[in-house]
């Protein structure tokens, strides 16, 4: 996650900004008089008034400089119907940021010598079709496959999402029954869930384990990411969940919750001060080492040369 911020409100969220950088390139902190502190919190609290109020979804914000949290709040609510607050450790669905998760448990089974990140997908998931040319798991990390994706196929199905409930194994069934790719392996880059759907299959049956047990036992509990699950179960109840909304053109709200067991792709279930743990992984490597981080942020490189920016479940730019 090492994007960074425009110019809004620099001097907020500069502390953020910098984190993100390695320490030998982190520009030195400016002294802050203690006034000059004391106005940060009134600044970031400006930034996400418009939602911080009884009628509104909102969000979590979580601030760290070099691993030290400095700044954790909820703005709005997590719930409508039951006037709910959002807190520091409200959970939320994280949608596709969860796709770092993945890349980094296929990464941690190659660093342990059981798979490979040039291997053909179909040794572990033949169900997948052959398409003359071998599509590798590195080709899934970094959206370079080819394959087509997962929710406009079951659309044109007829099983579009918020309509269905899909499972992963209907994703296989669906893989299955593929004629062709939209190009050829490594050609070029496009963003596709299925491929980091499957990586979850791939995990799953190389390990032996399910995918959430996996990156319980490796990922998330030694880093302490207590409050952090795969969504494998939408009937499941979760405590101190936001459920999720959008807005009508008229500004009305409705629920927008996922009724889906498909993961991998997405469904991971955390909080902003887990999200602090990991990025904090990714600077200080604790878990799964410099060797882990330092595979995910590589950028991916197409059949001709040309380096994306996108590496594994990471986009690495300026």
């Amino acid at each position: 996650m090492r994007r960074t911020i425009g110019s809004l409100l620099v001097a907020v969220l500069a502390a953020w900004m910098w984190r993100t950088l390695p320490a030998s390139q982190s520009p030195s902190m400016p002294a802050q008089t203690p006034a000059a502190t004391s106005q940060i919190p009134a600044a970031i609290d400006k930034i996400f008034e418009r939602w911080d109020r009884p009628g509104s979804p909102g969000c979590a914000v979580g601030v760290a400089h070099r691993g030290e949290v400095v700044y954790k709040r909820g703005y709005g609510m997590a719930n409508l119907e039951y006037g709910v607050r959002i807190r520091p450790d409200t959970i939320f669905e994280s949608g596709s940021v969860a796709k770092q998760f993945t890349a980094a448990a296929i990464v941690l089974l190659a660093l342990d010598g059981k798979l490979s990140l040039d291997d053909p997908v179909r040794k572990y998931v033949p169900e997948l079709p052959d398409f003359g040319t071998p599509i590798l798991i590195r080709h899934f990390l970094n959206h370079a496959s080819g394959l087509r994706s997962q929710w406009p196929m079951l659309t044109l199905a007829g099983r579009r999402p918020t309509q269905a409930v899909h499972t992963v194994d209907e994703i296989l069934e669906l893989v299955s029954g593929y004629k062709e790719l939209n190009f050829k392996p490594g050609d070029e880059y496009l963003y596709n869930n299925t491929g980091f759907t499957l990586l979850g299959v791939v995990v799953e049956r190389v390990s032996g384990k399910k995918f959430d047990e996996f990156c319980q036992e490796r990922l998330f509990k030694p880093l302490g990411m207590t409050r952090t699950e795969w969504r494998d179960d939408f009937t499941e109840i979760v405590e101190n969940r936001a459920t999720a909304y959008r807005q009508l053109p008229n500004g009305q709200f409705r629920t927008n919750m996922p009724f889906t067991n498909v993961i991998g792709n997405g469904g991971l279930l955390s909080t902003v001060g887990d999200f602090l743990i990991w990025n904090d992984n990714l600077d200080n490597p604790r878990v799964g080492g410099l060797a882990m981080v330092d595979l995910l942020e590589t950028c991916g490189k197409l059949n001709d040369g040309f380096v994306i920016e996108y590496a594994m479940g990471l986009n690495v730019t300026d």
